[in-house]
């Protein structure tokens, strides 16, 4: 990802779900009751910046909530979405290892080319987010981004440049910050769940 001018990207993962299962591209919403967190989490984004989330309900009614007069909201972002576990999703952890022991064991110690049946692997997700997020940053500037969990570690692990399971400990809290610079001279992973 290249940019004319000094970018900063603030990766906000979304508020809770509450969900006990996989949420991929399922569209459940967030819980967003929490005011006093939400206000300091937009205190603690730039007041200018454009402002973008993926398109499924709980990014975009998080990026609502951090509207500001100052903030130019884009366009929802398909391209943004958390990896599609297909079908996996909505299924308890204890679920899928019993139906697929040796896959799910797979797709969480050596992610990358392991697909859920029917979904996306963490390597097609990586490419999905990359090539949107660098559509997004070639503008410079301010960019916050609401998103969900694999994205950010994805981005982590990029300009990291880890393997999919080095970053996978990191712990990505709701409604957390995790910063990327990117300038002519390359990216640096500047902040990682932070939580104003």
């Amino acid at each position: 990802m290249t940019t004319q001018s000094p970018t900063r990207i603030f990766l906000v993962r979304h508020g809770p779900t509450h969900a006990k299962a996989l949420v991929g591209w399922s569209d459940l919403p967030a819980d967003l009751s929490d005011s006093a967190r939400i206000s300091a989490l937009s205190a603690f984004l730039p007041e200018r910046a454009r402002l973008v989330s993926s398109d499924l309900t709980r990014t975009r009614a998080t990026a609502d909530a951090l509207q500001s007069p100052l903030r130019q909201r884009l366009p929802d972002a398909p391209g943004l979405r958390e990896i599609h576990f297909g079908e996996w999703e909505l299924k308890p952890f204890v679920e899928i290892d019993k139906s697929h022991p040796d896959l799910s064991r797979a797709f969480w110690t050596d992610p990358g080319e392991c697909a859920a049946p029917g979904g996306e692997s963490w390597n097609d997700m990586e490419a999905r987010v990359s090539a949107a997020l660098s559509a997004l940053a070639a503008e410079g500037g301010d960019l916050i981004v609401v998103a969900h969990f694999a994205v950010i570690l994805s981005q982590v692990a990029r300009v990291s440049d880890k393997r999919p399971a080095e970053v996978l400990a990191h712990e990505i809290e709701t409604l957390s910050v995790t910063q990327i610079d990117v300038t002519p001279e390359g990216e640096t992973v500047r902040l990682i769940n932070h939580v104003p």
